[in-house]
């Protein structure tokens, strides 16, 4: 391959493959005649640092971010992963990824793919990835990416960025929405309430609910209403542990989450919340 033929294709691909820099790749392209395993060592003989073969390495350390808009109708959590707790502990790489949730906030971003075209400073959100990859030696990336609008968002920040929570409000109310937010933090429902449960999660709960009361000797022979009538019981049980307002507000166990919000406002409510997490 000429260098005529060096496209731009060409060095994004080398790009991917070794989290280099743009123009190192087509440095090395240049080189070698475009030979992509020959520009690999190339890059590796000038000391450049290589995401090569890092495939199969996970990202299980990294950093979470949970922001608002200025006017706190929309919220954006995401978390930027990496390899190891030396990384993500390292201000200059928590200081990257706010930078990207800054980024997103700014330019109203809806998806992580959106995301990755936004520039920062006249450079893509993907090249700066790729490029900080290069110079750590780590395999990072945008592993999450979740989105919430609501007349009130708040959100919360567990935990040195493990975990960032977003609650949507249905009106302004900034204590509130930060306690309820530390709640989901702390309990990690799976809905907002009951009704909100999704149609899988309540069928697999009822299915293994029913089977536990089925293979109970004490219920053998027992006949199917009253297997359904306890089993439904459990799974009201089920509903009151691993629902929001029916959990028990962590920072007062008297009440119910749903109680506390009556209590601030009685037309309060929790429209959804995102919770994103490491691992």
């Amino acid at each position: 391959m000429s260098t005529a033929t060096i496209t731009a294709a060409d060095i994004n691909k080398l790009r991917q493959m070794t989290g280099a820099g743009m123009m190192d790749c087509r440095k090395a392209l240049m080189e070698t005649n475009g030979n992509f395993d020959d520009a690999v060592d190339w890059l590796r003989k000038k000391g450049a640092k290589v995401a090569a073969l890092r495939g199969d390495r996970e990202a299980k350390e990294g950093v979470v971010i949970a922001q608002t808009s200025a006017d706190n109708k929309t919220g954006i959590a995401i978390c930027i992963s990496c390899e190891t707790d030396f990384v993500s502990k390292n201000a200059d790489f928590i200081a990257f990824a706010q930078s990207i949730a800054d980024a997103a906030i700014k330019n109203n971003v809806k998806t992580a793919e959106e995301l990755n075209s936004v520039t920062i400073n006249g450079a893509k959100v993907a090249d700066l990835v790729n490029d900080k990859l290069a110079s750590i030696g780590e395999k990072i990336g945008i592993s999450k990416f979740e989105r919430l609008e609501a007349p009130y968002v708040a959100s919360y920040i567990h935990g040195a960025n493990r975990l960032g929570v977003l609650v949507g409000l249905n009106k302004e109310a900034s204590d509130t929405g930060k306690d309820v937010a530390m709640q989901v933090a702390a309990m990690n429902p799976v809905a907002v309430d009951p009704n909100s449960v999704p149609a899988d999660i309540v069928s697999r709960e009822k299915a293994i609910v029913t089977d536990q009361i089925k293979n109970d000797p004490k219920m053998a022979g027992k006949p199917d209403a009253m297997i359904e009538k306890i089993a439904e019981g459990k799974l009201n049980a089920f509903f009151k542990e691993n629902t929001l307002t029916a959990q028990a507000f962590v920072k007062d166990n008297s009440k119910t989450v749903g109680d506390y919000l009556t209590g601030v406002d009685k037309d309060l409510k929790v429209i959804e919340f995102k919770r994103v997490a490491l691992g």
